[in-house]
């Protein structure tokens, strides 16, 4: 049995209503050509029965990330790279 590809995706520190949550590995697995997986992961969260329940499903199909790591952010970024003593 082949293990499903799952894409990373910038749910850490990101706002956790779980619509949002939902809408951002929504997009992550189209950006990614999973449309099919999109819509059954939403299908299945809304039908789940709990907030734990369904953030267990999108972790089924995507890894989450850091939005900042995502974004592939760096201490330099933040002004701190040059800093001097």
């Amino acid at each position: 049995m082949q293990e499903k590809i799952k894409p990373n995706c910038p749910l850490i520190g990101a706002d956790g209503n779980i619509f949002n949550l939902m809408g951002i590995a929504s997009h992550t697995l189209k950006q990614n050509g999973m449309k099919d997986e999109a819509i059954e992961m939403c299908d299945r969260i809304t039908k789940s029965g709990s907030y734990n329940a369904a953030l267990c499903i999108i972790c089924e199909y995507v890894n989450a990330v850091s939005v900042i790591e995502e974004q592939g952010c760096n201490d330099q970024d933040f002004g701190m790279g040059g800093m001097s003593q």
